[in-house]
């Protein structure tokens, strides 16, 4: 069996209200979906976490070190590819790049042995996987202490126990939207922060502080994600557990989070940090130095199925007596082809997701929907 075409298919679709984030704002919601198809007809799927169509230049740019490849020789193509990029390409677009084919040739090995990827890493440690929800973007044209704290009573009674706040726009707006969503939902429920990298230390210190009787269950990128240095006084500063690794790649990248003690809580992109060859390195790392592993997951139905078959097989992290199950990001703010793409929708039930159980990544592709949501050139 060889490797006999290579496709990328990027998607675009416009929002009907746009949002933004501490550092940013969109319009419109975009993906890089990898198909690798083999000479016996098999294909497999993956996707690129980042922008789309420089994805799309960097997998084309594999190309001629793909086709007539052996598929089943994961690891060998891995790190071929990596290989060969390596000078320009340690991280970044590459990295990401390189996970959408990784993801996809998991699915055709998958496919191959009529086996689901977690049965082929290992066996599943677990069967399903609790979510929480991602969302609370900010809106051009309200308050954020009226749609926000709305939207976090909407996720609870979807039946999620968990809700990530989005903040790092304005320091004391940040703090009373914290203290409003925790009224909001309980003292039971779980509320996690997400900065995205938008303060400094000493910002991210103080805030840390001023809510720490709010129960956080983690404080995600503080500081910008290329300052460990700042991480680590935000961890020794404040009590909150501090979170971070979505801009981070490879075992490389986070052999350096590792060692410095930098978080208490990775979270890697499947789609970003190597795929899931990679990641599952990353993630047997952490179970060593005892720091959790909860991956980041912002992406269509391929890159959450491609989530949900890595956290059936990530170990306990860290080792202790009563094992701490982790947790699946689920994104609920508005994306008109995530359940699209997918001929039969991952949803959650009362905040559980089952871990698809068919062949490669338990999915099928809507070729209508890619069509149908197709970016113009």
């Amino acid at each position: 069996m060889r490797i006999a075409e290579l496709h990328t298919h990027v998607l675009e679709a416009p929002l009907q209200q746009p949002f933004g984030w501490s550092v940013d704002r969109t319009t419109v919601r975009k993906s890089c979906l990898v198909e690798i198809v083999t000479d016996t007809g098999l294909t497999g799927w993956g996707e690129c976490f980042g922008p789309a169509r420089p994805n799309a230049a960097v997998v084309n740019a594999f190309r001629h070190l793909l086709i007539d490849a052996d598929p089943l020789a994961g690891d060998v193509i891995w790190q071929n590819l990596y290989n060969r990029f390596r000078d320009q390409g340690q991280k970044g677009l590459v990295i990401s790049g390189l996970s959408g084919v990784d993801i996809a040739l998991w699915d055709i090995r998958g496919k191959h042995f009529g086996a689901p990827v977690h049965q082929l890493m290992g066996g599943p440690m677990r069967t399903k996987v609790q979510a929480y929800a991602t969302g609370t973007y900010r809106l051009d044209d309200a308050d954020p202490l009226d749609y926000v704290i709305r939207e976090v009573r909407e996720r609870m009674a979807e039946g999620f126990h968990g809700v990530k706040l989005k903040i790092g726009i304005d320091f004391e707006e940040d703090i009373a939207l914290i203290k409003a969503a925790r009224q909001a939902i309980g003292p039971e429920r779980r509320l996690m922060l997400d900065a995205n990298h938008a303060y400094d230390a000493t910002e991210a210190i103080a805030l840390g502080r001023r809510v720490a009787d709010q129960n956080i269950d983690w404080f995600e990128e503080p500081v910008v994600p290329e300052d460990l240095a700042s991480y680590r006084e935000v961890k020794a500063g404040q009590p909150i557990p501090v979170a971070g690794g979505e801009c981070d790649y490879t075992r490389w990248g986070f052999i350096n989070i590792f060692t410095s003690r930098a978080m208490d809580i990775i979270q890697p992109d499947t789609c970003a940090a190597g795929g899931l060859s990679e990641c599952k390195k990353i993630a047997d790392m952490a179970t060593a130095f005892g720091i959790r592993y909860i991956p980041h997951v912002w992406g269509s139905g391929i890159a959450l199925a491609a989530a949900l078959q890595l956290l059936a097989v990530v170990p306990h992290t860290p080792a202790r007596l009563r094992p701490r199950e982790p947790l699946l990001e689920f994104d609920r703010s508005e994306h008109p082809f995530r359940q699209a793409v997918l001929t039969e929708p991952l949803e959650h039930k009362d905040g559980w997701v089952d871990i698809p159980t068919g062949p490669g990544l338990g999915i099928e592709v809507d070729r209508d929907a890619l069509r149908r949501f197709a970016a113009a050139d």
